[in-house]
């Protein structure tokens, strides 16, 4: 599962400390990483990230079929297996994204329950778990023929869901994130594809009121955003044009603050740094064979560098997933950065964890 002598420099600054085979990196809370190894939901502190095995917290009872084709890396990359998107709750519980399913695993308990069965989709990209609130999560599905989305909320901790919101039909095609921000107390919602359905949206945390942000170009198109203290970040999905990382301040004064090599729809903090993840997807105008990670830093907002890259496997797109490079959602506590690489060469299926402030007597 472990592997500690890989542990690696990168630009003199950074050290891979674990390198987890078939594991996906889920959520933080705290100093603590959630990840799943198929669909068992395993967890680590920062101090145990070396150690042989993690601790087991819950199970899902996936089906015959599923539980045999998890258990191989390329049957799993083809049938998106596993736990895709994890919310850690106040009390200890969680509730996944599961295909075709949302599971909530209650405090205590060691299975998944099936609390939602998705009609419209496989399963949304992010679970948003509002501190002493509610649940969020959008409807992510083809939507060809522009039908209404919602938004689906709980208040009881995952066990039942309804309808927050619904945007009417022709106003988007789907829900990319959405993103909860403690500064402004407000949760920022991440729709596309095309034209004005492509819309950063400000709501309050009950969903009672919403407001249009930015709206109607591909550079808004965006699933991954980080929440600062003073702005807003998000970086651009689009296969139509140069990406691009943005900053949106409280006064809503936007900038562009990089060029990316891809579309990205993965971010991270790891203190004042900040990362997005690029991913390599068929497109005309995005032509770089690279998944990459660009770092940056909320005190320099306009300094940002490529810090990791892998080369896309040889195995098609079409059937075994774009190359990517996840980071986790939640709040981290420590100094670490978790990655998990798939479709790529080398660590296809394979969670990294980085120290971002390493002893240099501790490299192996």
């Amino acid at each position: 599962m472990i592997s500690p002598a890989g542990t690696q420099e990168i630009a003199g600054k950074v050290v891979r400390c674990a390198r987890l085979h078939n594991m996906r990196a889920l959520a933080w809370d705290g100093n603590t990483l959630y990840a799943s190894r198929g669909y068992k939901l395993l967890r680590a502190s920062s101090d145990e990230f070396s150690a042989p095995k993690w601790h087991e917290v819950g199970e899902f009872g996936a089906g015959w079929i599923r539980r045999l084709s998890v258990s191989n890396r390329l049957t799993a990359r083809l049938l998106r297996d596993g736990l895709h998107a994890l919310a850690v709750l106040p009390s200890g519980g969680s509730v996944a994204a599961l295909p075709g399913v949302i599971g909530t695993l209650a405090p205590g308990e060691s299975h998944f329950r099936e609390t939602f069965r998705i009609r419209r989709g496989t399963r949304p990209l992010h679970i948003t778990a509002v501190p002493r609130g509610s649940i969020y999560w959008g409807e992510y599905f083809d939507n060809a023929s522009r039908q209404e989305v919602h938004v689906y909320a709980s208040g009881d901790a995952g066990l039942t869901w309804d309808v927050a919101y619904t945007f009417p039909k022709g106003a988007i095609r789907h829900v990319h994130n959405i993103v909860h921000d403690p500064w402004q107390n407000c949760l920022w919602i991440l729709t596309g594809d095309y034209g004005d359905e492509c819309r950063v949206i400000r709501a309050s945390c009950d969903f009672s009121n919403l407001e249009i942000v930015l709206q109607g170009n591909q550079q808004v198109r965006a699933v991954a955003a980080i929440a600062c203290e003073d702005a807003l970040y998000f970086a651009s999905d689009t296969p139509l044009e140069q990406n691009s990382i943005w900053r949106l301040d409280h006064q809503r004064l936007l900038s562009r603050v990089a060029a990316i090599s891809s579309s990205c729809i993965s971010a991270a903090r790891v203190g004042s740094h900040m990362f997005f993840s690029t991913m390599v997807e068929p497109s005309e105008v995005n032509l770089e064979p690279m998944v990459r990670v660009y770092a940056g830093d909320m005190r320099y907002p306009e300094r940002w560098h490529p810090l990791l890259n892998w080369r896309k496997d040889r195995w098609p797109m079409k059937f075994f997933q774009y190359g990517n490079a996840l980071l986790p959602d939640g709040q981290n506590t420590t100094r670490y950065l978790a990655v998990t690489t798939i479709a790529v060469e080398a660590d296809d299926m394979v969670t990294s964890i980085y120290d971002m402030n390493p002893d240099p007597s501790s490299a192996v």
